[in-house]
């Protein structure tokens, strides 16, 4: 009996897991296609843009990520950059490159400390001030780019109907294991999360690594302020953008996302926080994603198998989600992301898939999140309110400007 109702549900399962996989094939059989038209608007003038880019400490790569936005081959662009006090190691960095292209114009906001739960926003507010020009692009600052990303991600502007363009981002590890797993999990299992959604309903979400958009479409928000309140900033922008009649737009262009952490417990509690985000951004499609997962189901039917001393049928069902999980990530990370380590170690992708589905499991354990130090807490459609005090808040005086031509 016991048996029968593990067979039943590994086969339900790995047959969703199945479609699943079916859906992203298709998906990504058409995402280069809709690259290819989006890439017609590239002969068109270009808006002059302003960067904006909230910093937060040293990180791995820095100086290679944000030296990859001062390189950009655009004909008319500003970066500017935003800390919270004169302390952030950060600006070290951002003054040596300074130096090293004194030809771009850069500026530094430092913000002070945040008024409200979402320290980024805030950032980005204080930021959108000091813009010169009214196309924003808005970028994290573990994100590196080709010199080309500008001229793709802006582009698609020039249609007035489109609001916001975001981008699918490839994962880079930056050493060990649990680098290596949850960079595979940015190529594959999110670029495969966003190819369905866009395939199944339209982009009505953001992702924040990269994003460009208009300050008109920002101010008929509200102003960043209308984002202050939820972890989740990127998707909102991008629900409120589509809400407002505006388009959301996938671009082509693929962006890599670093990897920050490289031990066991940052890389976890880093994944479970997006994970809780998630659930309590969107619930009914965050309890749906548990069916996307493959190898729990294969080794549920493995164990229904070996209960029922069927071995040829443990080894097939534990075969099928195997190769479903390294199809997808062939497909997914490969394909769509490009990310030659999704081929190299689709092998590892199954071991990926299973601590997926552990981390969705965990996602519904309590509604604490930790983000950057300070613990919040989570509640209806993904706000938050912070429960710690914050650390180092700083003077007035540190809540300053420091452009430079």
């Amino acid at each position: 009996m016991i048996a029968n109702v593990l067979l039943f549900c590994a086969i339900v399962g790995l047959t969703a897991s199945t479609i699943y996989l079916l859906l992203v094939t298709i998906a990504a059989h058409r995402f280069p296609a809709a690259g290819r038209k989006a890439a017609d608007r590239e002969h068109e003038p270009l808006p002059p843009v302003s960067i904006l880019k909230p910093l937060h400490g040293l990180e791995p790569q820095l100086e290679q990520n944000l030296e990859s936005f001062f390189v950009q081959d655009y004909p008319a662009f500003e970066l500017i950059f935003g800390a919270r006090n004169g302390g952030d190691p950060a600006l070290q960095i951002i003054d040596s490159l300074r130096k090293k292209y004194p030809h771009i114009k850069t500026t530094v906001v430092f913000s002070g400390e945040p008024t409200y739960p979402n320290a980024k926003v805030f950032a980005l507010e204080k930021m959108a001030e000091t813009a010169s020009y009214p196309t924003y692009v808005i970028s994290d600052s573990d994100v590196r780019v080709a010199v080309d990303c500008l001229r793709e991600v802006v582009a698609p502007l020039g249609d007035g109907d489109n609001g916001l363009v975001t981008c699918i981002y490839r994962g880079v590890p930056t050493g060990g294991l649990w680098s290596r797993l949850e960079a595979l999990g940015m190529s594959v299992e999110m670029t495969s999360g966003v190819l369905v959604a866009n395939l199944l309903e339209g982009m009505k979400f953001a992702l924040g690594p990269v994003m460009a958009t208009r300050k008109g479409v920002i101010d008929s928000l509200e102003g960043f302020a209308a984002l202050k309140d939820y972890c989740a900033d990127d998707y909102v922008l991008g629900r409120l953008t589509h809400n407002a009649g505006k388009k959301v737009v996938l671009s082509h262009h693929i962006i890599e996302h670093v990897v920050l952490n490289r031990s066991a417990h940052k890389s976890l509690l880093h994944q479970v926080r997006w994970m809780k985000s998630s659930r309590f951004s969107r619930p009914r499609g965050h309890l749906g994603t548990g069916l996307t997962f493959a190898m729990p189901f294969g080794l549920l039917g493995m164990a229904a198998g070996g209960i029922r001393g069927d071995w040829a049928l443990a080894w097939a069902l534990l075969g099928w989600a195997v190769l479903n999980r390294t199809l997808l990530s062939f497909v997914a990370g490969w394909q769509v992301a490009h990310d030659r380590r999704s081929l190299a170690f689709c092998w590892l992708y199954p071991l990926r898939d299973i601590l997926g589905f552990f981390l969705w499991c965990a996602s519904f354990l309590g509604d604490e999140i930790v983000w950057r130090g300070e613990r919040y807490r989570l509640s209806g459609e993904g706000k938050m309110r912070r429960v710690s005090d914050p650390v180092g808040v700083p003077s007035n005086e540190e809540q300053a400007v420091v452009p430079r031509p």
